[in-house]
């Protein structure tokens, strides 16, 4: 216990929370608690053996004050709630769900790093326990931001307002009867900075993807977009077949490739604009991590408590580096319990696939390693004590 719980910074200007095993289920959280030292709070812990644990993002003059309003808040870390609740499509397998949340905690860290340039020791990744991911920022510029300033980097992340006009830009350019202004889309430059590069990098992808395709195959997904047709599907994919057509898309250049083709780029354009942000509560998803915005906002939330268990899995909260993230499997490093052969009862069949072992289970009683008793026990698929005879 000593060695494996971690304080947060600043761990007596913290706001605390815990849910206890008593108070369920129905998730009473008894907060307003603070301690001064690790060891005060690891002797809590140890004394209440809490189901949840959260600290707070902020940082309190008084944090165990029992209104917000004499706390005195003195600023809070910029938090990221990932999770497959907010992901458009989610899989119904908690494996691949957890594979989906990981891709877009991905794609925010990138966000994180490359556009805003927070630095690595800066960010702490943190897997829920649950499904999905928290994103720690530390950065001393962000402690003072308000709930309006986070609001803006949600914009920013979520594409939120971004006008298809900075992508197509009107030129002259020369059609079948002489020069005549038209739609001339010159896509950023893939050295571009923010939402620039990553318009690039979607529509090299686009066309790498179309170009893999066999031609009907190719021309039947052009035809679905909303304004295209079938008639220019084929001339587009056509188009995309020239052997330049990727340098010129990283160069920036004129995407003119046939009289009438910006009106086949630019509904591509603005779908990916459409998919491409972070979910921050609503719709995105190409370039896109998945977070929930309230939390972001919310200068006064409560996060859970890294290396604490997750009361509803039995997986341990883990902390993870940036580099980390990359090679971190769920169902294998945030197992803690052993593999010791204990009977349960399935209320409904469930699939599993933990510490390298798949479980096809059916209802009724089975015997099981004491890692998925425990995980079927506190997601109430399974009860314990039901020994097969």
């Amino acid at each position: 216990m000593e060695e494996s719980l971690e304080a947060p910074p600043s761990l007596e200007k913290r706001e605390w929370g815990f849910i206890l095993f008593d108070d369920m289920p129905k998730f009473v959280m008894r907060r307003h608690k603070s301690f001064l030292t690790r060891s005060e709070l690891i002797d809590y812990v140890r004394t209440s053996v809490p189901a949840h644990a959260y600290h707070s993002a902020a940082l309190y003059e008084r944090p165990g004050a029992p209104s917000m309003r004499e706390k005195g808040w003195l600023g809070a870390d910029l938090i990221f709630d990932l999770d497959a609740d907010h992901l458009r499509n989610a899989p119904t397998s908690y494996n691949e769900m957890l594979d989906l949340v990981k891709v877009e905690t991905e794609k925010l860290l990138d966000f994180l790093l490359d556009d805003f340039g927070f630095a690595e020791e800066d960010v702490r990744v943190v897997f829920s326990g649950g499904r999905g991911y928290h994103i720690h920022v530390r950065d001393p510029q962000v402690l003072d931001l308000g709930s309006g300033e986070r609001r803006e980097i949600v914009d920013y992340l979520s594409g939120r307002g971004l006008d298809i006009n900075r992508f197509i830009s009107e030129g002259q350019a020369e059609g079948d009867f002489g020069v005549e202004t038209a739609g001339v889309i010159r896509c950023s430059p893939a050295d571009s900075a923010g939402w620039g590069k990553r318009v690039n990098r979607s529509m090299i992808t686009f066309v790498e993807q179309m170009r893999a395709l066999e031609e009907k195959e190719a021309v039947k997904v052009l035809s679905s977009v909303e304004g295209i047709g079938r008639r220019n599907a084929f001339k587009f994919r056509q188009s995309l077949m020239r052997y330049d057509i990727l340098e010129r898309i990283r160069n920036g250049e004129s995407l003119d490739l046939f009289r009438g083709s910006s009106k086949v780029w630019k509904p591509l354009i603005e779908g990916y604009l459409e998919e491409g942000g972070v979910h921050l509560g609503f719709s995105r998803d190409l370039e896109s991590g998945e977070t929930d915005e309230p939390v972001t906002t919310d200068v006064k939330r409560l996060i859970r408590f890294p290396l604490s268990l997750h009361g509803g899995t039995g997986l341990r909260v883990t902390p993870l580096s940036v580099e980390g993230l990359e090679s971190f499997e769920p169902l294998r490093d945030a197992v803690v319990f052993g593999s010791r052969p204990v009977g349960v009862c399935l209320r409904t069949p469930f699939e599993l696939e933990m510490q390298g072992e798949s479980f096809d289970l059916d209802e009724g009683p089975a015997e099981l390693p004491l890692y998925a008793a425990v995980f079927l026990t506190a997601r109430k698929v399974a009860e314990l004590g039901k020994a097969l005879d």
